[in-house]
C-alpha cells in the first residue's frame, strides 16, 4: 500500500516538468480511452493543473497525484517521451 511519501515523490517528478508538453491518457468508461495533449501548468500540494489544447479555446483540468498512483491517469512528458511512473 502506498503512503504519503509515494505521492510526494510523484509530485516532485511532476514539478521537474512544469511548462512541458504532456499527453494524458484517461479512462472514459465502458472500455473507452481518452487521449489529450496539453501543457503542465502548475503543481499544488494535492493536485496538478494541465492546460488542454482545444479548437480555439483553452481548458484547464486538474488531477490529483493519486490519479497517477492508481493509474486512472497516465501522464507522458512529450519532450522526453517519458512516462511519469506510478511508483508502486
Amino acid at each position: 500500500m502506498a503512503d504519503r511519501s509515494t505521492l510526494d515523490e510523484i509530485k516532485k517528478q511532476l514539478e521537474q516538468h512544469v511548462g512541458a508538453r504532456v499527453r494524458l491518457k484517461t479512462n472514459g468508461g465502458r472500455k473507452k480511452t481518452i487521449i489529450k495533449e496539453g501543457l503542465l501548468e502548475k503543481t499544488y500540494p494535492s493536485i496538478f493543473i494541465v492546460v488542454l489544447d482545444g479548437h480555439g479555446t483553452t481548458r484547464r483540468v486538474s488531477y490529483s497525484y493519486s490519479d497517477i498512483l492508481t493509474e486512472t491517469v497516465e501522464l507522458t512528458v512529450m519532450d522526453e517521451n517519458k512516462r511519469i511512473p506510478c511508483l508502486q
